[in-house]
């Protein structure tokens, strides 16, 4: 049985932890899709204020925040470094990385010169390369601290209120997303193409801080740990095989790859398709974008609760991810009406909440607690394959189909992946036991065992 620490049962103390990590986290999800609204500006010829890409030229350039996680398996060493080096070490690495990541942007946009460049296989504006470089460091920078803050909510929340906790800090990053989307294009177009990615920087330095002033709280509560508790943090590597022997993890895993890449690289796009398919004025299109991520700050938290009480977490997973499906297909179809692209936006916030409130609780039910380091490293690391792979075939398809019917259709299809993998998961459970359809508060102190 786990020793309980003074800190961590204060609840000002867990809860102020939680909105500062979250806090971090959600600034780097603001600057993950500062550029997304900006597709449209960029395409524009340089004289007109853009920086003449295609839309295969974005569409590298959205998938290049994986590259160097995927390719260089830097998330996985991320995970590694977590497990070796701690919770403090690891986010103020992450954080800074970010920043440099944004600062080459930035420099991409301003001052990168004219040109062609041979970048993997294909040929970018100069512009267009840079920008993927500084994208792909922040990508190591922003997964790094996706699963740091996810080990701090088990260290200090474990035995509380953990599964509300991880609602609460997917709601304030999904805040990250939304404002990301609705203010980029009209600073942009009211200012300069630069102009969103200086506020960028600025919001990154405030996670940065306030990731530090996390960093002396958590070495308070080192100092009250026991030896034993901290013994049980190291990092081994027999934990690897542990993992990689569960076939819970990898349904969650794959179920992961196939949805979050059928809703993190449809943000990227979706601007454009409002201002394209359905008639929006580009300068309020980033708002029709935003319902989604607006949607989930509050109902991801309320799923949370649902799951806590009543169970039924691979049933509300099977949900959202037919809803997010049938979302996809319907923006296939050759409807034009910006009513209906509200209403297919709205379906998709309920969703893009459903599946997450209730998968991540599932994640330390199924791996023991001294493996959740490597497991959220290893989880993270596979879902950036589908991160980076579609973007490109996006790109692609809306440069050769400009209805949007066959990007729409690739998303619809890795949708229906996701949900076919949640009905395997849903087998598996009843086979092994896991209880991810018992509810959370029934299951007790799971992770004190």
């Amino acid at each position: 049985m786990a020793i309980r620490q003074h800190l961590q049962d204060s609840p000002v103390a867990r809860w102020t932890v939680l909105f500062i990590v979250a806090t971090a986290m959600m600034m780097g999800y603001f600057v993950n899709d500062i550029m997304s609204p900006l597709e449209t500006l960029l395409e524009l010829p340089r004289s007109q204020g853009g920086l003449g890409w295609t839309p295969s030229d974005y569409g590298f350039f959205s998938g290049a925040g994986s590259f160097i996680n995927v390719f260089l398996l830097m998330l996985f060493f991320s995970g590694l470094i977590l497990d070796k080096m701690g919770i403090r070490f690891t986010g103020t690495l992450a954080c800074s990385l970010m920043v440099l990541g944004t600062l080459i942007k930035y420099y991409a946009v301003t001052a990168a010169p004219e040109g062609e460049v041979a970048f993997f296989g294909t040929s970018l504006p100069v512009s267009a390369a840079w920008a993927s470089l500084g994208f792909a460091i922040f990508g190591v920078g922003y997964e790094m601290t996706g699963i740091t803050v996810s080990k701090a909510m088990v260290r200090w929340f474990t035995g509380h209120e953990l599964a509300l906790a991880m609602g609460l800090q997917l709601a304030m990053a999904r805040f990250g997303t939304a404002a990301a989307l609705s203010i980029s294009a009209p600073i942009a177009r009211h200012f300069t193409l630069s102009t969103p990615l200086l506020v960028a920087l600025a919001f990154l330095i405030i996670g940065l801080l306030a990731f530090l002033v996390f960093c002396v709280m958590d070495r308070k509560l080192d100092s009250s740990v026991s030896a034993e508790t901290i013994g049980t943090e190291e990092f081994c590597l027999s934990d690897i095989g542990v993992t990689l022997r569960n076939p819970g993890f990898w349904l969650i895993t794959l179920f992961c790859v196939l949805f979050y890449s059928a809703v993190s690289p449809f943000l990227k796009f979706s601007t454009k398709l409002m201002v394209m398919k359905y008639g929006v004025d580009p300068d309020i299109a980033g708002f029709f974008s935003s319902i989604a991520p607006f949607g989930t700050m509050l109902l991801t938290p309320l799923f949370g609760l649902v799951y806590d009480r009543y169970g039924k977490g691979v049933t509300l997973v099977i949900t959202g991810a037919l809803m997010l499906t049938a979302v996809h297909f319907g923006f296939s179809m050759p409807m034009h009406s910006a009513t209906i692209a509200i209403t297919l936006m709205v379906i998709l916030s309920i969703g893009y909440s459903l599946a997450p409130a209730a998968l991540w609780p599932c994640v330390p039910k199924i791996i023991p607690l001294k493996c959740l380091g490597t497991a959220y490293s290893m989880i993270f690391f596979i879902q950036n394959f589908g991160r980076a792979i579609i973007p490109m075939f996006v790109g692609r398809a809306n440069e050769t189909d400009p209805s949007y019917t066959t990007s729409m259709l690739i998303f619809g299809f890795t949708a229906l992946g996701a949900a076919l993998t949640a009905i395997a998961m849903l087998y598996v459970d009843r086979k092994k036991h896991y209880g991810l359809q018992l509810p959370n508060i029934a299951q007790g102190d799971r992770n004190d065992v």
